[in-house]
């Protein structure tokens, strides 16, 4: 029973701040422009790179999810770095795992998170700018325009497409993020949760410590999390549960940037669009600047003195129960909802 209880309490501490973190990333889905997307991301400059990373950093998209996006901004023109960029921000972090990750991991790992992701993102941009000249990809054309949309139907003006109205427009943004971005992490996040469940009731308290502090508990994250399919979000309570069984702080967050930026349908993506070189580069640059951030973070709790363990119990009382317990409820039956749609797209053979 003390399996069952710790993994509900869990449960019950990250629940309001991922309904939380799903509603703005619908939010975000919803009121996001393509267009300014391709501004953000089509450049050829420093100045994209930059931009790339700062705008997937909030975005929704899993590490299998930012695949199409990318995808279609590589070719549609954006730049090799800028793409690498936007490509590596955008799973490591977002609006529903930063949520997330003040409720298990404490307000430190919650604000470093986001500042680590775009640093290693950024990084690995500059990196690819190593790379000998690459040679540019055909644009597709512009598809023509529809008879219904121009004049080519004895109509002497274009017909406009309609706005949707802003209710109705926000509200297929947070119905998208309660469906689909749910389904994308339902799975995972379970798995993470009862790991996080197990390790709370069977590991003893810092039994890790002393493996877990040093550069080889990085290099085991590091083997561990590259090959591995999991979101940001889905890797929070796995991460909390390394903290709770003494793992460093430098360690966790090398296994929260490798995991969600690395998986082998993304390596085989990356050599695919942008050649081997590239996917080299890829994993270089997050290998590096994932251990070298895992360093940083460590040196900064020495420094500031932080005690995580107290950031871990104190984030588990931030709201009252009252609220922890009716947004789990309300979770429990989205979950419930979903599980037909989630147990098709597992059983639907690939495309690929």
């Amino acid at each position: 029973m003390d399996l069952l209880g710790n993994t509900l309490h869990l449960y019950l501490e990250a629940a309001p701040w991922l309904l939380f973190g799903l509603i703005m990333a619908g939010v975000i889905k919803a009121w996001m422009s393509e267009k300014a997307v391709q501004k953000y991301v089509g450049g050829r400059g420093i100045g994209s790179i930059f931009g790339a990373a700062l705008f997937g950093a909030p975005l929704p998209l899993c590490s299998c999810g930012v695949l199409p996006a990318a995808v279609g901004m590589r070719r549609a023109g954006g730049s090799r770095p800028a793409t690498l960029s936007f490509l590596i921000s955008t799973p490591e972090t977002g609006v529903d795992s930063v949520a997330v990750s003040y409720a298990l991991l404490g307000p430190f790992m919650a604000i470093v998170r986001p500042i680590a992701a775009v640093s290693s993102a950024v990084f690995t941009g500059l990196l690819s700018l190593f790379l000998p000249e690459e040679d540019q990809k055909p644009t597709p054309a512009a598809a023509p325009s529809s008879c219904c949309t121009s004049t080519c139907c004895g109509s002497s003006k274009p017909v406009e497409p309609k706005k949707p109205n802003a209710f109705v427009k926000t509200y297929d943004g947070i119905a998208y993020a309660l469906s689909d971005i749910l389904d994308d992490i339902a799975l995972w996040l379970g798995i993470g949760l009862l790991i996080a469940g197990v390790v709370t009731t069977y590991v003893p308290e810092q039994a890790l410590v002393e493996w877990g502090s040093g550069p080889l508990a990085m290099l085991v994250m590091l083997v561990v999390g590259i090959p591995m399919y999991i979101c940001a979000t889905a890797s929070t309570p796995l991460a909390a549960s390394f903290l709770l069984a003494g793992v460093s702080p430098g360690a966790v967050m090398v296994f929260l940037l490798a995991g969600p930026a690395t998986n082998m349908a993304t390596i085989a993506v990356v050599r695919n669009e942008m050649g081997t070189r590239t996917m080299w580069v890829y994993l270089t640059g997050v290998c590096v600047s994932s251990l070298a951030i895992g360093f940083i973070v460590n040196q900064l709790v020495n420094l500031w003195a932080i005690d995580i363990q107290a950031e871990l119990a104190a984030s588990a009382h931030v709201l009252p129960a009252g609220m922890e317990e009716a947004c789990g409820i309300l979770l429990a039956l989205l979950f419930v909802k979903r599980i037909p749609a989630i147990v098709s797209a597992k059983l639907a053979p690939s495309n690929g």
